[in-house]
């Protein structure tokens, strides 16, 4: 189906950011692979086209364009043609904003410029070993003392977690409130932050995932990000973003796994004609095909609420759901009829197929999404008991 939401000068950013991705992103995905990480001057390449942080202020490097659709192109074609590794749409989309929403003026200032341009590369950390998605058990502590703050803990599965040079950082500062937490900004090179080791993982091979450790760490005041209390009211705010970011990029994957299969059940052939000619190899592709569009379509409109300031908690969830879930069915069936071809790892729809197993985990699993939604309905235990 035709999407309607874009305009030209849409479609050439389109053109020139597939170039970019074609030329200075795939040909490095094997070797990123390999070494589990991502080259740092790729980022510098990306802020020298203009390819991160396009809301950012042009006082400090950026475009200063508040259209979402820009960044929805940057995520489709570098999970098109580029590599999902290459996490871009974290570093610009999901902790950014943070930075660029929360932080004052002296922040701004001093971060945004490398931000833009790809010096500072980000991460954000709240996930830890024992809480997962329940961030009111979160373990990890910022103690006031004086003019500044003293950090301890740690965290798990931090995405660019070796590569980052500013991590916004999540911790308790009130132990008597369930929701107490703070947001911080920790930098590369403090005293007393270590990062552990990369982490091996089913997929993602070239994301480099990590431990970060804070055994007091001295925070200046002026690293709080936002006030001290608001975390988690911070961290709500900004999850209706980072879910449709994630469903963008399901969808993306989906949509280059269907692109692969149908080209390969065109030539390759078994009893005399090509496997696309049987019924059930049109059946699953008919079948794909249509759900596929029915998601552009919610994603698209999202996208759309998001520039409006309209995304609810809930829609955003609803994408998030329904494209990882059909993010992984397109995957199984992709690689059903790629056959032995899709086991091996040779085949990109192979790869694709580990890669997608997280998708239905993090940015809040399935199962999350789920109570979100029901209790958006009104159907809250709390509430109906």
């Amino acid at each position: 189906m035709r999407r309607v939401i874009f305009e030209a000068e849409h479609e050439q950013f389109r053109d020139s950011v597939r170039r970019f991705m074609q030329t200075e992103v795939a040909p490095h995905a094997e070797r990123w692979r390999k070494e589990g990480m991502v080259d740092r001057e790729t980022f510098l390449k990306a802020g020298a086209q203009g390819l991160l942080c396009v809301f950012g202020e042009e006082r400090f490097g950026g475009a200063g364009i508040a259209d979402f659709r820009f960044d929805q192109i940057i995520i489709e074609e570098n999970m098109r043609h580029g590599d999902i590794g290459f996490y871009i749409n974290l570093h610009s989309d999901l902790v950014a904003p943070y930075i660029h929403k929360l932080g004052n003026e002296e922040q701004k200032q001093r971060f945004m410029p490398g931000i833009i341009s790809g010096e500072t590369i980000l991460a954000v950390a709240m996930t830890e070993p024992s809480t997962g998605s329940d961030l009111a058990g979160m373990k990890t502590r910022a103690v006031k003392q004086g003019d500044h703050w003293v950090l301890n803990g740690s965290k798990t599965y931090i995405s660019n977690g070796i590569l980052s040079d500013l991590v916004v950082v999540a911790a308790r500062t009130d132990p008597h409130k369930p929701h107490g937490i703070s947001l911080f900004l920790v930098e590369r090179g403090m005293a007393g932050f270590e990062r552990g080791r990369r982490l091996e993982k089913m997929g993602l091979k070239s994301q480099d995932t990590a431990e970060l450790f804070f055994n007091d760490v001295k925070l200046p005041e002026a690293n709080l990000l936002g006030e001290a209390g608001q975390g988690f009211k911070y961290l709500a705010q900004l999850l209706a973003q980072e879910r449709l970011v994630a469903s963008i990029g399901f969808l993306a994957t989906a949509q280059t796994a269907f692109d692969l299969t149908l080209e390969y059940v065109k030539e390759r052939r078994a009893f005399g004609k090509p496997i696309g000619a049987f019924q059930n190899t049109r059946f699953k592709m008919a079948q794909m095909r249509a759900e596929l569009d029915m998601a552009q379509t919610w994603v698209d409109q999202c996208v759309l609420l998001l520039n409006e300031g309209e995304l609810s908690a809930e829609d955003s969830s609803a994408a998030k759901l329904l494209t990882s879930e059909l993010e992984a069915r397109v995957m199984d069936n992709c690689v059903q009829l790629h056959g032995g071809a899709g086991y091996m790892e040779e085949y990109r729809i192979s790869r694709m197929y580990t890669d997608a197993r997280i998708s239905r985990i993090f940015a809040g699993t399935s199962e999350i999404m789920l109570e979100i939604i029901g209790r958006g309905l009104g159907l809250d235990e709390r509430k109906l008991n």
